[in-house]
């Protein structure tokens, strides 16, 4: 299947263009609840968080219901209950929470279990530069967990230059020291920051569930239909010629968290013919990880639009990428 080059239109780019629903403001009051009167009573409002979106977010209720259908594997989709709905804007909410203990380090408040740790000990033992792709699937942050206990252990993320912007004000409301190694796309030296972070054995994170709307994607199957993903990511593993690895953090209820890593793709060894095929095939197993991860904690996946939309959009010329 060849790529294709989406338009810009108000329905791919929703989750970019979506009003904020919150700001600085309230993030500072929120922090402020959560460091001085403590994680259990801060959790109280997340149900306040949770029940307004339930009831005032006819789009991301729309869309939850999409989702829960088929990871439930529910049918029609009227039976995906209220219960399910709210159940799932509590976990989205208890993560967002969550980050502001685990980027003030306070990693003694929750029980956080890593699974194949080997491939992670693997990486910082050889001072080995990897790119580490997930998805908008429980917490990316619990991984600053990890670098506690394994002091050499370097992550930086890439992102979008908006989102980049977006994260460092929070950031800066947060934790101000936690707004290092961000790397902003989009500017001519970024692949070169990349490739230099890279080079000093550092993890590069991204995640590859979420395209903007001018991206080329690569239709996958996802829960039994079709969606696009960006090849971005994964075109940029490639043509640096990095492993990869599949990383999340999964939120189990109360203060636990497992981490889980999965071998992706190791272009590394790349032939000097097939860059597209290989990096098609990444993309596949990568949708399919998803999917193995969504069934086994279904209330983590928080992509809040309409994530297998059919776009009417021109095909882009068939690859002669050879490289």
């Amino acid at each position: 299947m060849n790529p294709k080059r989406n338009t810009v239109s108000s329905v791919d780019a929703d989750w970019k263009h979506s009003p904020e629903r919150s700001n600085m403001f309230w993030l500072r009051v929120m922090t402020w609840i959560s460091i001085r009167l403590g994680r259990r009573v801060a959790r109280v409002v997340l149900y306040a968080i949770a029940a307004y979106f339930l009831a005032l977010a006819p789009t991301a209720r729309r869309m939850s219901r999409s989702y829960l259908r088929r990871v439930l594997k529910l049918s029609p989709p009227a039976t995906v209950g209220w219960h399910h709905l709210f159940r799932h804007f509590l976990s989205f909410a208890s993560v967002i929470h969550d980050r502001v203990y685990l980027l003030n380090e306070r990693f003694d408040l929750f029980d956080i279990r890593v699974h194949n740790q080997a491939l992670i000990d693997k990486i910082v033992a050889d001072d080995q530069g990897v790119f580490l792709i997930g998805a908008h699937m429980g917490s990316f942050e619990v991984l600053r967990a990890i670098g506690r206990k394994q002091p050499g252990l370097r992550v930086a993320m890439v992102m979008y230059e908006e989102n980049a912007r977006k994260l460092n004000a929070a950031l800066s409301v947060i934790n101000p020291s936690a707004q290092q190694d961000i790397i902003a796309l989009g500017h001519i030296d970024s692949m070169i920051q990349v490739h230099e972070l890279l080079a000093q054995g550092t993890i590069v994170g991204m995640l590859g569930d979420r395209s903007l709307g001018n991206d080329e994607t690569f239709a996958v199957d996802f829960l039994g239909d079709p969606a696009e993903l960006p090849l971005g990511p994964f075109r940029m593993a490639a043509i640096l010629k990095r492993p990869v690895l599949f990383m999340t953090g999964l939120y189990l209820g109360g203060n636990r968290y497992d981490i889980h890593f999965e071998p992706l793709a190791d272009f590394s060894t790349l032939p000097p013919r097939g860059r597209a095929l290989a990096v098609q095939a990444a993309m596949t197993r990568y949708a399919a990880l998803m999917a193995e991860y969504c069934y086994r904690a279904p209330y983590n996946w928080f992509n809040f639009f309409d994530f297998w939309q059919t776009r009417v959009t021109p095909q882009a010329k068939p690859s002669t990428d050879t490289q």
